[in-house]
């Protein structure tokens, strides 16, 4: 796709300018009535060094953008444990406070690849939260795949100038798809990176794609956004391989000799 491949494109970092408003308006989700269907997303705060936007589809896993996890001016990944889950943040007050226990990103994906689209196509990651969120009001989001024939989603981010309040946009356009790449219309800005982009099939909130960069694309202002589809049970498993910020010590093989097997094995009597 040449257009996209075309487009000036902006990663969403930290910091930045204002994007317009696409499609209809974003709405502050400001009550608890508002704020109820979406209480599994919440404000990521990235170790003193701003925030992402991340989605509760597990009791214990949160899904963003893989590049919410890497510094923006060293370029190293930030420590698992330097971020703090909020989900249902609303005016200073979140419904659940969660520290990170380990942190898994898509095997494929490389922070500052030249290949912006590459980049995006695999701009995800997932989060162990250090304990399980159980609580009767917030439900995990249930990830399912894109249907083709799909051209109208919903946004719930964070972003600048918009952190300390939930944002939902009811409707924005599929522009274009290329690969594990959708093109949206939705009203994002930084501090969106990692936000579910949601379908409403069968009456429930569904996430199909996360929000990893801002564009240009056809004189309108973009978002992009990577397909989600398998991409839970995928990073679930590169997450076994890791403990997180402990090393994981390899298995020790010893020899059982006969004499040891001896000296191990049968019942012990004790002198009283």
């Amino acid at each position: 796709m040449i257009g996209l491949r075309a487009a000036l494109l902006v990663l969403l970092g930290l910091m930045g300018g204002p994007l317009a408003a696409q499609d209809k308006p974003l709405e502050a989700l400001e009550t608890a009535d508002k704020i109820r269907a979406y209480q599994a997303v919440g404000r990521l705060d990235i170790g003193g060094r701003g925030f992402c936007t991340g989605t509760l589809v597990t009791m214990d896993l949160v899904l963003t953008a893989a590049h919410c996890l890497y510094d923006k001016r060293s370029g190293a990944r930030v420590p698992a444990t330097e971020i703090t889950f909020k989900p249902g943040l609303r005016n200073g007050r979140a419904a659940a406070y969660r520290s990170i226990r380990r942190a898994a990103v898509h095997p494929d994906y490389t922070y500052g690849d030249p290949d912006t689209i590459q980049r995006v196509a695999t701009d995800l990651a997932i989060l162990e939260l250090a304990q399980p969120i159980r609580q009767s009001n917030i439900t995990p989001l249930v990830v399912d795949q894109t249907p083709r024939w799909l051209t109208q989603v919903a946004l719930v981010s964070y972003a600048r100038d918009r952190e300390e309040v939930l944002s939902l946009q009811q409707s924005c356009r599929v522009l274009e798809r290329e690969a594990a790449v959708q093109v949206l219309s939705c009203d994002v800005d930084f501090g969106s990176s990692g936000a579910p982009v949601l379908s409403w099939l069968g009456g429930v909130p569904r996430v199909v794609s996360v929000v990893s960069a801002k564009s240009i694309y056809n004189e309108e202002r973009v978002a992009l956004a990577v397909k989600v589809e398998t991409a839970v049970e995928d990073l679930r498993a590169h997450l076994s391989e890791t403990d997180g910020v402990f090393k994981r010590e390899a298995p020790q093989i010893r020899t059982l000799t006969r004499e040891r097997a001896m000296d191990g094995a049968g019942a012990k009597f004790l002198r009283p």
